[in-house]
């Protein structure tokens, strides 16, 4: 058609109308041969000579929606007439002139060829996308998997969302994360949601509902991608109502409530800094309900070691045996706990055993009678638990920090290690020389240390039956006194004078020096750690 040099006289606005089909009229009323979308070429020659049968003319063309009206201008007219011009105006119906003469049936059969290749795509391209979440459904894909492929197959980024406008699936596709995140719950408030999916809201989100045993949970959001126009077609359209549908089953199979898991992956990626950028965990933790701006934050680590579960008062007394049921009847727990609390927290299973709590408090919060109830509710719960604090940080980026400082206060913590009289978690200042030495227990370092300087007492114990290595932790721990180290051994000083100096020979060591004390202290400790006895 181009070499008929065509132009586009009104509705320019309308020319992203869908072509349905090409149909060549000569007839005086070509509406009633026409179904809609068809884009009508003709040479002119029935249109009426009078303005009121153009206006007739062009009124029964919009009214089927007609996609557009194509006039050569070579035979009756050579320039359009102005009632064609003024009533295709008036109806927004796109009016195109053809200056030179062109084969209107060469048109239809590229126009056409076109047409039924683009549908022929389009329905394979709808078979893949039944395909694809069918294969998910029957697989027991979870949401991530579910909104993950959506987005794969829509090029647009989908975020899942509940009723209370929180995001807690996301696949980003087009933008970044911050982009798409970023207030989120205020965006999503101005977005309207319907019974089917639709476009809507300032920025023409394509929304769908989300229900779960007959009830809405939920919506998913595809949201468009600015340099595409227009920004969704019918497959978009399909790919959100097939997502709809893989969330529905998706929540049957995994009964855990998707917030958990939500708050689950947002700390684990916080803990091992995932995030691209701290500009993007802010808008992943706001999107969530977590304040970031003008807050403190701190990480409490909850570490089940063969818990004894509590459950007189849990309302869940079957949930006895594993450790993941133990885990689940604590993040649970600890989140209603810090829900009664009013400050913001994500509470979430960062490990097997291991729950994290991140808290976000205002800067004239205090943090210790938060994690005391949150700590008393662990012990509840599992009274072997070791509830572990870390250090407090102003900046969500900096939360990583406090998660490790808690990881070390946990890894310094012996089993059965006495809490601290006034509170029910540990922290950072507890950890002394011997929880230092638990710690690192395992690092070769320290048994090649302890077994240097002490196997030489410890052999000779052995040879001859004596017990210089209770005499040495005797005088060690009372600070080098020797009428302590003879009271305490039930000894005469005089058996503890010559025994002082056989440890002396066997270690080769002068016990008057302090330095050499503190070593031989040292490697004492480490060698009880060793033994099982911390």
């Amino acid at each position: 058609m181009s070499a008929g040099r065509p132009e586009v006289v009104t509705g320019v606005a309308h020319l992203d109308r869908p072509v349905r089909w090409v149909h060549i009229t000569e007839l005086t009323d070509p509406a009633s041969f026409l179904k809609g979308g068809e884009l009508v070429l003709t040479t002119g020659m029935p249109l009426p000579e009078d303005p009121a049968g153009v206006r007739r003319y062009v009124d029964e063309l919009a009214r089927v929606d007609a996609a557009a009206l194509v006039i050569e201008l070579v035979r009756r007219y050579h320039r359009p007439p102005d009632a064609l011009v003024q009533a295709c105006r008036a109806r927004g119906l796109p009016l195109i002139t053809l200056a030179k003469d062109v084969n209107f049936l060469e048109v239809t059969q590229v126009v056409h060829a076109l047409i039924l290749g683009s549908q022929a795509d389009a329905m394979r391209r709808t078979q893949r996308i039944h395909e694809a979440f069918t294969a998910l459904t029957l697989r027991g894909a979870g949401p991530e998997d579910v909104v993950r492929v959506a987005a794969q197959l829509s090029g647009h980024t989908v975020v899942l969302e509940n009723l209370v406008h929180q995001a807690l699936t996301y696949e980003v596709s087009g933008s970044t994360l911050e982009e798409a995140l970023t207030d989120w719950e205020q965006r999503s408030r101005a977005t309207p949601t319907g019974d089917h999916p639709g476009v809507g809201g300032p920025e023409g989100w394509l929304t769908a509902p989300v229900e779960y045993q007959g009830e809405r949970w939920g919506r998913v959001a595809m949201l468009p991608v600015r340099a595409v126009e227009p920004s969704f077609g019918p497959e978009h359209i399909t790919v959100l109502e097939r997502t709809a549908m893989a969330l529905a089953v998706a929540r049957l199979i995994h009964p855990t409530p998707w917030e958990r898991t939500a708050h689950r992956d947002a700390l684990r990626d916080l803990a091992e800094q995932r995030h691209h950028s701290p500009e993007d965990a802010r808008a992943r933790f706001a999107a969530l309900g977590l304040p970031t701006e003008d807050s403190r934050f701190l990480a409490i680590l909850v570490d089940l070691r063969t818990a004894n579960l509590h459950t007189a008062d849990l309302r869940t007394s079957d949930l006895r045996t594993s450790d993941s049921d133990e885990a689940a009847v604590l993040e649970a727990r600890l989140s209603e706990e810090a829900r009664t609390t009013g400050i913001p927290a994500l509470v979430g299973e960062l490990a097997p055993g291991r729950l994290g709590v991140l808290l976000a408090l205002r800067p004239s919060q205090s943090w210790r009678p938060v994690a005391g109830l949150l700590g008393r509710a662990a012990l509840d719960v599992a009274s072997t638990a070791v509830v572990s604090v870390g250090s407090e940080v102003t900046d969500l980026r900096d939360t990583a920090r406090s998660f490790r400082a808690a990881a070390r206060v946990a890894e310094a913590t012996p089993p059965g290690q006495p809490l601290p009289p006034d509170r029910p978690f540990h922290e950072l200042p507890d950890i002394g020389l011997r929880r230092l030495l638990y710690a690192f227990r395992e690092d070769p370092r320290i048994q090649e240390y302890s077994e240097r300087r002490l196997s030489p007492l410890i052999d000779h114990d052995t040879r001859h039956g004596t017990d210089l290595l209770t005499t040495l932790r005797h005088y060690l721990d009372a600070s080098g006194n020797k009428t302590t180290t003879a009271r305490r051994g039930a000894l005469s000083r005089e058996t503890v004078y010559q025994r002082l100096r056989t440890i002396e020979r066997l270690l080769a060591c002068d016990l008057e020096s302090g330095e050499e004390r503190t070593e031989l202290h040292v490697a004492l400790t480490a060698l009880d750690i060793l033994r099982g006895h911390p």
